[in-house]
């Protein structure tokens, strides 16, 4: 009696066991599911007016833009206590626009730089005679670097109002980026209209250079010869030159007007235009920047040569015949030259 007694103890701790496995095997898998129905009840509950925070179901009601009485005064404005643009605009700028505009900088960046690595800079293939001709007057150049310098702090300071939240709060600490931030938009708040007036100057002066034509298109399949070192026809001012120009006439003129309206809430524009401006400057702007990028290269390394005609205002005659050949072909009749011995002589205009 007393062996079966044991035998059916150890049956009856055995069940006893494997039940409580079960129990725990099912509760370990059982309860984490109970997630989803307090998602299901809390859903549930927002989605009804009457169960939903009641401080959320105030802040919205508020952000529909109802009238009622504010003290606010001037167009657009009055009576409304909470503008939702406001926060609308906030979210894109602070959400996509300040996310993917770093990636078009570093882009444009990454493929200059791999080309200059690939490629190098562009050489004057035959050696220097000592003789130059006339590029640009030094009204042309002062104009040039007036407007370059302005882009160049309005760059910086634009640039670091974007990004200085993710970029410079972390180096600078929270008093010093504000320190830096009401200096950068004093800055860029007063060079602007300064920076407009050298743009639209520009515009007007150069466009007699800047009409496309066929010799433009050809230049441009081939892209001006970068990759295959090949010499293509241009004229005054290449296909790439041009396309900077209308860059400027098209994406910076957006800048330019949109910066007005955002210097100038005085004209009373609606608020609604305030915000897409923002949009529209920071978006057109960053995209002037990285396009500049190219050209500043080219400028400055990219083409050895070019420089010398924003600096000294001549450049050799080697780099005229190389690079816009069928300019030179004009100013050699019609142009002033330089010998190379510091006597510039005007050769006289030949027929055709």
């Amino acid at each position: 009696m007393a062996i079966k007694d044991n035998v059916k103890a150890k049956s009856r701790h055995a069940k006893i066991m494997l039940w409580s496995a079960l129990i725990i095997l099912c509760g370990a898998t059982l309860l984490p599911l109970t997630g989803y129905l307090y998602v299901d009840i809390m859903s549930a509950q927002a989605a009804d007016p009457q169960q939903s925070n009641p401080r959320a179901n105030y802040w919205r009601a508020i952000r529909q833009g109802n009238t009622g009485y504010t003290a606010a005064s001037g167009a657009y404005t009055t009576n409304v206590l909470v503008q939702n643009g406001g926060q609308n605009w906030r979210q894109i700028r602070n959400g996509p626009v300040a996310t993917y505009t770093p990636w078009v900088l570093a882009g444009f960046a990454f493929l200059i730089a791999l080309f200059h690595l690939v490629k190098g800079p562009q050489r004057i293939d035959q050696p220097l005679s000592g003789k130059t001709v006339a590029r640009w007057s030094l009204g042309e150049r002062v104009l040039h670097w007036y407007t370059a310098i302005l882009f160049i702090l309005l760059s910086i300071t634009g640039l670091s109002l974007l990004f200085g939240r993710a970029v410079l709060i972390p180096w600078l600490g929270l008093q010093g980026f504000s320190a830096w931030a009401t200096f950068a938009i004093a800055v860029h708040n007063y060079l602007g209209p300064f920076f407009v007036a050298g743009v639209l100057l520009e515009l007007i002066v150069w466009i007699r250079f800047n009409i496309p034509n066929r010799t433009d298109w050809a230049w441009l399949r081939k892209a001006g010869g970068m990759f295959s070192g090949e010499h293509l026809p241009a004229g005054r001012s290449n296909g790439g030159e041009k396309i900077w120009y209308w860059v400027i006439a098209t994406v910076g003129v957006a800048v330019c007007v949109t910066g007005l309206i955002l210097d100038f809430p005085n004209f009373q524009q609606s608020r609604e235009t305030m915000q897409l401006s923002n949009i529209i400057h920071t978006i057109a702007g960053v995209v002037w920047v990285a396009i500049s990028l190219g050209h500043i290269y080219l400028g400055l390394i990219g083409s050895k040569g070019a420089l010398e005609g924003m600096t000294k205002g001549r450049v050799s005659v080697e780099w005229a015949k190389q690079h816009h050949d069928l300019w030179y072909e004009e100013v050699k009749h019609t142009g002033e030259m330089d010998t190379g011995a510091g006597e510039p002589s005007r050769a006289a205009k030949q027929p055709g």
